[in-house]
Parts: structure tokens; C-alpha cells; sequence
């Protein structure tokens, strides 16, 4: 039966307006990148012998001081990715960024065996970093940043140590309210303290 040029008229209107829908969630979508940080074949032993499947690892970030990173399991390697990145998508944690490029202060933070350090660094610096953190700085948007990893080298210790640390990262503007005073003030005594230090290592 032939489609009347009505019919054919109003079924490309829905069509229309279902992509206008949906256009905001593809915006959204495509604002965030992700990285791979880690696949791993695992097997699990049944009845039949092994049943073999990936587990991945995955940072995602807007690159404006959002970002977050899951785990997937799948038979396919594109299915554990993806699942992976829902679930980054799902626990994105917002870090306060000095400058919008580095962090306003040195901080460490634990997982397990995994431990470490992650310092401010002045512009121009780049991110030093191993691996599994340096996914998460670049999809974060952090450009200037020196951290190590002084424990346990797993990407999953390492990712959520890095996490941890981030999770206790405060700015001026926390500071001074937690304590009762102007952001000025705190960040005058950041920059004398800055500077007092600069002046004993130039004499020694």
C-alpha cells in the first residue's frame, strides 16, 4: 500500500523532532572524553572448562575540572568499555583547579597498597606523571602538575589513590569559609608563605 504524501509528511516530522531531542544528549556526550587505562583478560572457571572475558578501566573528563573513571566486565572488549564508561559518566566528581591548570595545593592519598603524591607546578611545567594518573590529569584538564606513585604500580590502586586525593583537594574560596575569613587573606599568606620558601632554597 502507497504512503500518502501526508503520511510521508508527518512521519519525517517525528523524525525531525526525535533528533531535535535528542541533540542535547549527544552535546552532552561529546563535551566528554575518555581514556583506557587498563584491559585485562580475565577467565572464570565453570563446568565446561574457562569462560574467558575483559575488564577495563576507564577515566572520562570535560577537560574543566570534571572527571571520573569506572570499570566494565564483558565477553567483547567494546562492551567492557563501554560499560565502563557509563559508569565513569555516572560518578563524575568536580575538582577545583587553580588557574584552570593546576591544583591549588600539594595532596596525597591512599588506596589500598597504592599511595600518592601530587604537587602543584607552575606554568609551563606540563603533567609528569606515570600512566593511570596522567589519564586522569589530561581528561580533567590539568596542565601543569608533577606527581608519583610511591606504592602499589596496579592502574586500579593508582586510579582510586589518585581519586582519594582529589576528593580532599580544597580551594581558597573552601578554606575561607570553613574558617571564617576573606579569600584575600588566605591567598596573601599562600603567596608569603610561597615566597619565603623560594628565598631559603636561592640561599642555600
Amino acid at each position: 500500500m502507497a504512503r500518502t504524501p501526508t503520511a510521508e509528511r508527518s512521519s519525517q516530522e517525528r523524525r525531525d523532532r526525535r533528533d531535535r531531542d535528542r541533540a542535547p544528549e549527544r552535546e552532552r556526550e561529546d563535551e566528554f572524553t575518555d581514556k583506557l587505562v587498563s584491559i585485562n583478560r580475565v577467565a572464570k572457571v565453570v563446568k565446561g572448562g574457562r569462560r574467558f572475558g575483559f575488564a577495563a578501566v576507564v577515566v572520562v573528563g570535560d577537560s574543566k575540572g570534571r572527571v571520573g573513571f569506572g570499570t566494565g566486565k564483558a565477553r567483547e572488549v567494546p562492551e567492557a568499555i563501554r560499560k565502563a564508561s557509563e559508569r565513569a559518566k555516572r560518578g563524575l566528581v568536580r575538582v577545583p583547579l587553580r588557574e584552570g591548570r593546576t591544583l591549588h595545593h600539594d595532596i596525597s592519598g591512599h588506596f589500598g597498597a597504592g599511595h600518592v603524591v601530587l604537587r602543584s607546578a607552575p606554568a609551563g611545567t606540563g603533567i609528569i606523571a606515570g600512566g593511570p594518573m596522567r589519564a586522569v590529569f589530561e581528561t580533567m584538564g590539568v596542565q601543569d602538575i608533577v606527581a608519583k606513585c610511591v606504592g602499589s604500580t596496579n592502574p586500579y590502586n593508582m586510579i582510586r589513590a589518585t581519586f582519594a586525593a582529589l576528593a580532599n583537594l580544597e580551594s581558597p574560596r573552601m578554606v575561607a569559609a570553613k574558617r571564617n575569613k576573606k579569600v584575600g587573606e588566605i591567598v596573601s599568606r599562600r603567596e608569603m608563605t610561597g615566597a619565603a620558601e623560594a628565598d631559603a632554597a636561592s640561599a642555600e
